[in-house]
C-alpha cells in the first residue's frame, strides 16, 4: 500500500511518547452516531476529562492501538444524544466473550474536533476492529496508544473522508500485526 503526503511514517517500533496506556477503564458515552450512520464506521467515544494528560496534549490526528471493553452493572437505561434522538445505554450487556467481544482488539483512534462536521471541541473517538453485534454504551474500555498514523484533516466530500479512514484502519492492522507492537496487546 502507497502512503499519503501527510501520513507519519510508522516506525518498526512504538517510540517515544508511546506507547500511551488509559490508567483506568474509561466510560463509552454516545457521541453525535456519525460514526455508524454516515461513514460505516462505529465508534466509541470517551471523555476527554476521562484520559491521561498525556493522551489530552496529544496533536489532532488519528493513532492505533488496542483496546479492551468490559461491561458495567447497571440497568438500561435511555438518554438523549447531543442531536436530540434518544439512545439506549445497556452498559455492554450484550457483549459476549463467546464472540471474542471482551478480548484485547485492534484499533484506531481520532483526537480531534472533526472539522468535516464543523465541531469547535475537541473530542475521542475509538473504532475496534472487530464486528460487533450490538452497541455497548455505557460500557467501560481501557486502552493504549502505540503510534500516530496521520494529522486531523478537513475533507471537501464524505467520500474523502470515508476513504482515509479505510486506510487508516488497513494501516492499524497491518502495524499491529507486527512483532514488534502485537507484544502490546498483552499490556492488559
Amino acid at each position: 500500500m502507497s502512503s499519503r503526503p501527510f501520513d507519519i511514517p510508522i516506525p518498526d517500533e512504538p517510540r517515544d511518547p508511546f506507547p500511551i496506556v488509559t490508567d483506568y477503564y474509561c466510560d463509552i458515552v454516545c457521541g453525535f452516531g456519525r460514526g455508524s450512520k454516515d461513514l460505516g464506521v462505529p465508534t466509541a467515544n470517551v471523555e476527554m476529562s476521562q484520559l491521561p494528560a498525556s493522551m489530552n496534549s496529544l496533536d489532532l490526528g488519528v493513532y492505533f492501538g488496542f483496546a479492551q471493553l468490559r461491561p458495567v452493572d447497571k440497568t438500561t437505561s435511555r438518554v438523549n444524544r447531543k442531536d436530540g434522538k434518544e439512545v439506549e445505554y445497556n452498559y455492554g450487556e450484550h457483549l459476549s466473550e463467546k464472540r471474542g467481544e471482551l478480548d484485547v482488539l485492534p484499533m484506531v483512534l481520532s483526537v480531534g474536533k472533526n472539522p468535516f462536521y464543523g465541531n469547535d471541541f475537541k473530542t475521542a473517538e475509538l473504532h475496534i476492529l472487530h464486528n460487533f453485534s450490538h452497541n455497548f454504551y455505557g460500557a467501560q474500555v481501557k486502552f493504549n496508544i502505540l503510534g500516530h498514523i496521520r494529522p486531523e484533516l478537513n475533507y471537501t466530500t464524505k467520500e474523502a473522508l470515508i476513504k482515509d479512514i479505510n486506510t487508516d484502519i488497513d494501516i492499524a492492522k497491518r502495524t499491529l500485526e507486527s512483532v514488534n507492537y502485537i507484544k502490546f496487546k498483552d499490556q492488559f
